[in-house]
């Protein structure tokens, strides 16, 4: 069932849109469609000529983007890592809105959230792979561990892992939201105020799941293909891991390289030039706590693409 669209609202909308500098004949691409509402927008500002081609791995997400009747707009069921299948110097600009989006969070049957009873799966693609309910039956208490404490930066890594394990033995396989959330509350002894303690275990477990950090580190790398010279990358991350990633990458490929073997030799060219990083507005966190964490970085790609 597609969630209602109205539950979702996109962050930094009307700034990463405009951080695209969007000309009319452009092809651009939404790698995240999400509830299309950055999609939408971009092809409220395209001729006739300009194209948008989006992506997505969630049935859901797919099926709302099916709605889009627009003969300028495509979508594709596939994540970041088959960006680099589109032809190369091809994108005016590049989005990737990253994370989950509200009708995930709020739908129980994805187990997306530990404030919903439901089964524990966290995929986006419900169509491939592992649940995390299924990992977590087989997975050693080591791999547990090292997953939260890597991917959530939960400094209980180990003592989380230890109670799951003891649960599991005891009690079987772990099957529910609700029932991981009572394990990880009855291991985590301290957190920040208003902060659940199952918070950055879901994270973890979900980021994990989905091999969303490999897959950013794929899509960014395929932007280096796919953008033409003067297009632009435009990145919303909601937690420091992503964003860590993002700023790294646009810093790798935003300054010259020299050989050090041969001094005499020209630079490396630049590829990409950063052009911003943006916060959203204290008017949308107020109105959107969820926009509280994004962070958008933007570049624009430089000489001519590899």
């Amino acid at each position: 069932m597609v969630q209602d669209v109205s539950t979702h609202r996109t962050v930094l909308l009307e700034e990463a849109v405009a951080a695209l500098r969007v000309k009319p004949d452009g092809h651009y691409i939404d790698a995240t469609f999400g509830r299309g509402g950055h999609s939408r927008l971009l092809l409220s500002k395209l001729s006739p000529l300009g194209r948008v081609i989006a992506f997505d791995k969630d049935l859901e997400a797919v099926a709302e983007a099916r709605t889009v009747d627009d003969p300028r707009f495509s979508i594709r069921h596939e994540g970041f890592s088959h960006l680099s299948q589109m032809r190369a110097c091809t994108a005016a600009g590049l989005l990737m809105d990253l994370g989950i989006s509200s009708p995930q969070v709020d739908n129980p049957l994805r187990g997306f959230s530990f404030r919903h009873e439901g089964p524990l799966d966290m995929r986006m693609d419900t169509t491939r792979g592992q649940s995390v309910a299924q990992w977590l039956a087989d997975a050693s208490v080591e791999s547990i561990s090292q997953v939260i404490r890597d991917y959530g930066e939960e400094r209980f890594a180990g003592q989380i892992a230890k109670a799951i394990d003891c649960r599991r033995r005891e009690h079987g396989a772990i099957r529910g939201t609700a029932e991981l959330a009572e394990v990880v509350a009855g291991a985590v002894k301290t957190r920040e105020p208003g902060k659940d303690p199952a918070t950055r275990t879901f994270q973890a477990l979900r980021i994990y799941i989905n091999a969303e950090l490999e897959e950013l580190r794929q899509g960014l790398e395929a932007s280096l293909k796919v953008l033409q010279p003067g297009g632009r990358l435009v990145v919303i991350s909601f937690h420091s891991l992503e964003d860590r990633i993002v700023k790294q990458f646009i810093a790798a490929h935003s300054r010259e390289v020299f050989d050090r073997h041969a001094p005499f030799a020209a630079p490396k060219i630049l590829q990409f030039k950063a052009l911003a990083r943006v916060r959203p507005s204290a008017k949308e966190v107020a109105s959107n706590p969820r926009a509280r964490s994004a962070v958008m970085r933007v570049a624009e790609r430089c000489g001519v693409a590899a």
